[in-house]
């Protein structure tokens, strides 16, 4: 645990901001006020200098002394305005003196939120050119010049997988949540249950699930809204059997209106061991082709660590199966930085990738999730360190260029190793629009089914509110009534009256 004690006292929100700062350097950290303490000692302070705001900080370690200074522009647009551009002022000279104390350099600068695209869009529909939003990038923010370049090349696949990517906000995205796998993986802290049928708990679930899909179509049907995307997601969508996959896409013909103008449906089939050929047939017979066959790695070892009870073949031959089936949309998933994995097995695993050329490829970087089993145990789980982690993203970045894939989407997440990031990758014209959508946060997105997540934009102000189903399936199966009225409460807030249609 390091010790940051500040000379100033701070709100309570400023010193989650310097401690979230503080944990991109170290392991764990502690930001303290109080002067009895020891540690390493920080000094913050601003002034106004004629029409800007300087930030200084001063910081005294070992008996070695560090500063950094800078300054903006003054706002004036009003105090929530105004507290931002002085959080940004004390977090970039905060960053720059522990820079130089650790010799680490970060290369997100002050971003500690999932979603750096979402600033760039911004400076973008503000006005700004691709050069000038990529100048604030790296002057405001300390990003450094290669992730500003990165964000600019996503923005440019998005709007051309999404032109109108800015212009739907009237209408919706649906993900829909079924929380079975087949076991639970180490690093997961999503809502995934083994399945097992001994207590009816499987079709209850469904008999829920079917009634809030029906619910939510009435809603959306007297509305007139529609659904750019619509996502199965989990834990694994095809631990189901074939016959209730079948029968919860009709009922989601059945129920959602405009289904023939749906721009995308996907089903997370990530976990190979759950794919059969009967259940590609039905995906086939709905016209869903695009997939995940999700392998994170490819060393039977490693799968094993992390609790993925299948192996290397068996993901090898389900991609298989699922494209001379007809499946031609296939995502896959790898994973820097699981246990015992190093340079060599990650370049095994995209040398096994680049003999299956899947049409888009996720890479993540492992994350210590605080519910996950890893994070519990983590003495258990020997992971690289930060020079071997950055060196397995550039791998996978010049291995994505060779074969011909383009970055299309970008998120980050808290305890990420080596402050990096997840990146989604796709031959050009094969984005999966859903994920550019929840991650860009542009229009409401409708979360049905167990651990469901909904995110409701107001499409006027922008303004988003969350609300979440249970996500144990015993807790979804006695209150999925009661959840599916708040929502529509909440739909009829963002959505006060029919959307009229030229």
């Amino acid at each position: 645990m390091q010790k940051i004690i500040l000379t100033k006292s701070f709100e309570q929100d400023w010193i989650r901001m310097f401690t979230h700062l503080a944990n991109l350097f170290f392991e764990q950290s502690k930001v303290s006020t109080d002067p009895e303490d020891e540690g390493i000692l920080i000094d913050l302070s601003v002034h106004k200098d004629s029409a800007a705001i300087v930030g200084q900080a001063n910081l005294t370690y070992d008996g070695i002394e560090y500063s950094a200074t800078f300054s903006e522009e003054m706002t004036t647009d009003n105090s929530e305005t105004e507290t931002r551009q002085l959080k940004r002022i004390y977090s970039h000279v905060f960053l720059e003196v522990l820079e130089q104390l650790t010799g680490m350099k970060q290369s997100w600068g002050i971003l500690t939120g999932i979603r750096p695209m979402k600033l760039y869009h911004k400076y973008r529909q503000q006005g700004h050119g691709v050069e000038e939003a990529k100048r604030l990038l790296m002057e405001r923010h300390r990003i450094s010049e290669e992730k500003s370049e990165l964000l600019a090349t996503i923005e440019n696949v998005q709007l051309r997988a999404i032109p109108d990517l800015h212009q739907i906000q009237n209408d919706v995205s649906i993900y829909i949540g079924i929380p079975f796998c087949p076991t639970k993986c180490a690093y997961c802290t999503f809502p995934a249950y083994a399945i097992h049928r001994k207590n009816g708990r499987v079709e209850s679930f469904l008999d829920g699930l079917h009634e809030e899909i029906r619910e939510i179509g009435k809603w959306l049907t007297e509305r007139n809204i529609k659904i750019t995307t619509i996502y199965f997601g989990g834990g694994t969508p095809t631990s189901i059997e074939a016959d209730e996959m079948d029968a919860l896409y009709q009922t989601m013909y059945d129920s959602f209106p405009h289904m023939k103008e749906v721009r995308e449906v996907t089903v997370e089939a990530g976990r190979p061991d759950t794919i059969t050929p009967a259940k590609i047939d039905v995906l086939k017979k709905w016209g869903i082709d695009r997939i995940s066959v999700n392998p994170q790695s490819y060393t039977d070892e490693t799968l094993k660590a992390i609790g993925r009870h299948h192996s290397v073949q068996e993901t090898i031959d389900k991609f298989w199966l699922s494209r001379n089936m007809g499946m031609k949309n296939i995502n896959m998933d790898l994973i820097i930085g699981l246990p015992n994995e190093g340079l060599e097995e990650f370049r095994h695993s995209l040398d096994e990738t680049a003999k299956m050329q899947p049409e888009s490829l996720t890479v993540h970087t492992l994350s210590f999730k605080r519910a996950s089993e890893m994070t519990r145990n983590k003495e258990k789980y020997k992971v690289a360190d930060r020079e071997t982690v950055e060196q397995m993203m550039k791998m996978g970045e010049q291995w994505t260029k060779e074969n011909g894939y383009v970055p299309y989407y970008l998120y980050r997440q808290k305890n990420i190793l080596g402050n990096l990031e997840n990146v989604g990758y796709a031959k050009p014209g094969e984005e999966s629009i859903y994920n550019i959508i929840i991650m860009e946060e542009v229009q409401t997105i409708i979360g049905i089914g167990c651990g469901a997540s909904s995110k409701f934009m107001d499409p006027v102000t922008g303004k988003i509110t969350q609300f979440q189903n249970p996500k144990d399936p015993a807790a979804y199966i006695l209150t999925f009534e009661e959840y599916i009225e708040k929502k529509i409460e909440h739909l009829d807030r963002i959505f006060p009256q029919a959307i009229q249609v030229d």
